[in-house]
């Protein structure tokens, strides 16, 4: 029995996508709770035949990049060129060390690829050594001219949408980009039309409607109408947590370290917000609580750093195709003041769970100079939070 071919992806991520509209590389922006880039990726990473992941981005988006593919296992990016063309050069040239059998192709503005898709381009490419995704063309197409006037109807029979990854033996489309580069060509708009150019025969597979690539603004407003609908079950969980002031000389509230007279005794860092937020996010999830998931009696969390536990609670929704609506935390407390604090305690919130600002309250309230809060021995926090998940009977 022959081996599987080693398959490499290769995303390209250095355009500016202008197209969008405003708000930046449109790669980089978020829907339904992820960036463009990180659901691109994240199929390629993921999937057990890809044995290598090569990102191509903008210099000047190192930075981006980094937050945004947190957490994805992918090569170290590589900087991209002038065109796509060029961009994808940039990659091929980056996986010569690895040397692939096959190389994908793969725009980062299509964050909609499925694992199938992959394994249709992987056998495709294996078979015929270029093969691109396509899909039917379901409406009349009309070819015009410089004026706008119609002069002709192509058969549509003939006609089919390109989609990404295009899929090629890695050497033979090396070679022909490498020959484009030389003879100064740089107009081809796909590695198929490159591959044509060199002589090679394209083959088709079956693509995906929903592999669409993300161009205007009203693309983006449709596919977070549309997953947004996908994610039918919305469910709420709450979260409850208290910690006794000790000896020190500051305070861990929601991310946020607050100079005070005393510090908590806690098994961790005591962060009463975060704690509470998890409790609640775990809760929306029927997924047991904080305790359940980092016993104190586990010397592993002692003084940890509650962000970590944040974290970990939204990976857990992601995990289950779900994203975080909404989160809402009440400190009640005497001192320190809150209020001061607020605006940087959603900041550090918004920043953990990767939410925008808007999906995210701190509120303060006081006892009223009642109980162990009135008396200052302590804080206690509420949380509540929304989220979305796949609706599964």
């Amino acid at each position: 029995m022959s081996n599987p071919p080693k398959t490499a992806a290769l995303i390209v991520a250095a355009g500016r996508g202008l197209r969008a509209g405003a708000g930046g590389p449109k790669q980089y922006r978020m829907i339904a709770g992820r960036s463009v880039i990180a659901r691109a990726l994240e199929p390629f990473c993921d999937h057990e035949s890809v044995h290598a992941v090569q990102p191509v981005v903008n210099p000047d988006d190192a930075a981006m990049f980094a937050r945004a593919v947190a957490g994805l296992a992918c090569n170290q990016a590589v900087n991209g060129g002038a065109t796509r063309q060029a961009s994808v050069l940039a990659g091929l040239e980056a996986l010569v060390a690895q040397r692939p059998d096959i190389v994908l192709i793969h725009d980062a503005a299509r964050p909609f690829v499925t694992s199938a898709v992959i394994d249709r381009a992987i056998a495709a490419a294996g078979i015929t050594g270029a093969a691109i995704p396509t899909a039917l063309v379901t409406d009349t197409i009309k070819q015009v001219d410089a004026n706008g006037a119609v002069i002709a109807t192509p058969d549509r029979a003939h006609l089919r949408i390109a989609q990404t990854p295009q899929a090629f033996n890695y050497d033979i489309i090396l070679d022909a980009h490498r020959r484009a580069a030389r003879d100064g060509r740089s107009d081809f708009t796909d590695d198929a039309a490159l591959a044509e150019w060199a002589g090679l025969t394209v083959a088709t597979f079956e693509g995906d409607p929903a592999n669409m690539k993300l161009t205007t603004p009203e693309d983006f407003v449709r596919e977070e109408a549309r997953l947004a609908a996908a994610l039918g079950d919305v469910r709420t969980g709450t979260g409850y947590d208290v910690h006794a002031f000790g000896d020190g000389d500051h305070l861990m509230i929601c991310g946020v370290r607050v100079p005070h007279t005393k510090g908590f005794l806690a098994h961790s860092d005591g962060d009463v917000g975060l704690h509470a937020l998890v409790d609640a996010i775990l809760g929306a999830l029927a997924d047991g609580d904080i305790g359940s998931h980092f016993p104190p009696s586990d010397d592993k969390w002692k003084g940890a750093a509650s962000d970590a536990f944040l974290t970990y609670a939204v990976e857990r929704v992601t995990a289950r195709g779900g994203r975080i609506a909404h989160l809402d935390v009440t400190l009640i407390c005497e001192r320190p003041k809150i209020g001061p604090l607020r605006d940087a305690m959603r900041a550090r919130i918004a920043e953990i769970t990767g939410l925008s600002l808007s999906r995210v309250a701190v509120k303060a309230t006081t006892s009223e100079r009642l109980g162990f809060t009135g008396r200052e021995e302590g804080i206690a926090a509420m949380a509540s939070a929304t989220i979305r998940l796949p609706w599964v009977d």
